[in-house]
């Protein structure tokens, strides 16, 4: 049996537009999720104890803060989120809906991702740069994340596979894409080989950006 039999004619826009859907889920997510969550994991990175901007206070209401949200499995915290999700977005179903609350637990992911990451640059970098008279800020955002990058992209790469899956498991919840698709079309309707194919497309779109993202660490570890 050939794709063509298992995904009909009637069956082709509809998984086209699961597609797009899950590759906006993603993008959106990754963007203002990565950028949010890398300015969280600078902070709690700069806050710790006799760090560039040590504040015990910030660090640990933070750090509390990641330590909670981020065990919790996405398809109990996009569940939760829901009367947050309406207030936000206006409604609870869709692509949208599901954005926001894939975004807030990208947040955190990353933030701490990011702390870890920047934890490891070589502290005598930093007294060098601080010696050097750069200033706290200056330091972190010119000195520290750029040494710390190649393992950013990696950690980045990491979470990028993290997104597709909560993106795979926002479908239970009506928020569209490829997970919504083959539960509806595939689970639903008994249709194994359906949703085989929607799984091996899933695992293309991980190894494409997987590749991507080892290669553009690599790239930034021979500089």
């Amino acid at each position: 049996m050939s794709i063509g039999d298992i995904i009909t004619p009637e069956l082709r826009p509809l998984l086209w537009d699961a597609v797009l859907q899950t590759f906006q889920m993603v993008g959106v997510t990754l963007v203002i999720g990565g950028f949010l969550g890398l300015a969280l994991g600078a902070l709690l990175y700069a806050t710790r104890p006799a760090n560039l901007l040590a504040n015990p206070v910030i660090y640990t209401v933070l750090n509390v803060l990641v330590n909670i949200v981020r065990p919790i499995p996405f398809i109990i915290f996009i569940t939760a989120m829901a009367p947050a999700t309406r207030e936000v977005v206006g409604t609870r179903i869709g692509t949208q809906a599901a954005i926001f609350p894939m975004t807030v637990m990208a947040l955190f992911v990353i933030g701490r991702v990011v702390e870890q990451n920047l934890v490891a640059v070589d502290p005598g970098v930093v007294e060098a740069a601080r010696a050097m008279g750069a200033g706290r800020l200056r330091t972190l955002i010119t000195v520290v994340i750029p040494e710390g990058l190649a393992p950013l992209i990696l950690g980045y790469t990491f979470i990028f596979v993290a997104v597709v899956d909560m993106s795979a498991m926002a479908g239970y919840v009506g928020g569209g894409g490829l997970g919504d698709f083959a539960q509806q079309y595939g689970y639903q309707q008994f249709n194994w080989k359906l949703t085989v194919v929607v799984i091996a497309m899933l695992v293309v779109i991980v190894q494409v950006g997987q590749f991507i993202g080892n290669a553009l660490a690599r790239r930034t570890l021979r500089r």
